[in-house]
């Protein structure tokens, strides 16, 4: 009797824990907002599209550890941006942005996530106009290998400290 009520008490927890990362994994949407899943590509990927005040696609991607990905973002627009954010950490922080960082960004992925890439037009610009066309280049590249490092050899002379 005291095993079957541990196992119902170890099955509820496991329940109540399931959709806190769920929700971890499920993106907040603007109104009008579409959601696009993507898989990894093989080779270059491009998506094309147009964005107004949050009326747009917006793609999550999944990425491995090791993966070595390059995204780009171009537009004709100075008030069309791109927001990379991942919905494996907690915070809503985007770790990408076009609008401070630059028009690409290239790494090797430390960990497993789900990355969400918001293209935006900007709510601030002066100009209200009907938007903006982007398009969104994600290039898988293969990473650069590491020279190999070189032995220690022996020397009848002791290393000079490190400068300061």
């Amino acid at each position: 009797m005291k095993d079957l009520s541990v196992r119902i008490l170890i099955t509820a927890a496991a329940l109540f824990f399931l959709p806190v990362s769920a929700m971890a994994q499920t993106p907040q949407l603007d109104p009008g907002e579409k959601l696009e899943k993507l898989q990894f590509p093989a080779v270059t990927m491009q998506l094309k599209g147009w964005t107004k005040f949050g009326n747009s696609h917006v793609y999550t991607l999944p990425v491995r550890t090791g993966q070595h990905v390059k995204v780009s973002f171009s537009t004709k627009s100075k008030f069309a941006f791109l927001a990379i954010f991942d919905l494996s950490k907690p915070d809503d922080e985007a770790f990408f942005g076009t609008d401070e960082d630059g028009m690409s960004f290239e790494t090797t992925v430390k960990e497993d996530a789900t990355w969400l890439l918001r293209p935006y037009y900007s709510k601030v610009s002066p100009r209200r106009g009907l938007g903006a066309p982007f398009s969104i280049l994600i290039e898988p590249l293969v990473a650069a290998p590491q020279p190999p490092a070189e032995p220690e050899r022996p020397s009848l002379f002791p290393k000079a400290p490190a400068k300061q």
